[in-house]
């Protein structure tokens, strides 16, 4: 895309991402094409059920290094009379990016999101999400993604490239609140607990 923040650019040094078990950027047990991510958190606003108002969006792992996602736009996600609001369309792109990190099995946190809002997107719109990772050069996963309105394949309607950085889950239990990381780690389910603690600063 052109005018793009040169800090969007991969170096000409990155790998290219590549989806099977023995690829440095993939990890053997990411899940596989078609399989449904679920929510990360349950109280995330993006994915998760706990939030009453989030967005609820669903993320399935696709070909190669590529998700797809979709959710609904409600009355609680308007802007401007009937039409959604950008930081909520924002929002759907930075946590359908985020779900990338699950095909590699790295904790990473959103470092830069640039979005390009190209038509509006009326309330009670399926938004129709699809994002890849381009490149990997150390700790920096360099993505994109687009969100169509009218299928899959109908009228592009925002779009956006992306930098996250790999961290540690120190990252988490050093800036969060006290209350939800204690919460979070006392989850018997030790999935549901590493999940937590995967994606968004």
């Amino acid at each position: 895309m052109s005018g793009r923040n040169t800090a969007l650019t991969p170096p000409a040094d990155a790998a290219a991402p590549v989806r099977h078990p023995d690829a440095p950027v993939r990890h053997p047990d990411a899940p596989a094409p078609g399989e449904l991510l679920g929510a990360h958190y349950e109280h995330c606003f993006g994915c998760g059920g706990g939030q009453p108002h989030g967005l609820h969006l669903e993320a399935r792992a696709g070909e190669g290094v590529r998700v797809t996602a979709e959710f609904t736009v409600r009355a609680a996600h308007q802007g401007a009379p009937g039409l959604a609001h950008g930081g909520v369309l924002a929002t759907a792109l930075d946590e359908t990016l985020g779900s990338l990190n699950w095909l590699l099995r790295v904790i990473a946190v959103t470092g830069r999101l640039e979005t390009d809002f190209v038509r509006p997107v009326p309330v009670g719109t399926v938004l129709h999400l699809e994002a890849e990772i381009t490149a990997v050069a150390g700790r920096k996963i360099y993505c994109s993604a687009v969100g169509r309105i009218g299928g899959p394949q109908g009228q592009v309607a925002v779009r956006a490239d992306a930098l996250f950085i790999e961290v540690k889950v120190d990252h988490f239990i050093d800036n969060g609140r006290p209350e939800e990381i204690q919460a979070a780690m006392a989850d018997p389910d030790q999935v549901r607990r590493a999940r937590a603690f995967e994606v968004n600063p």
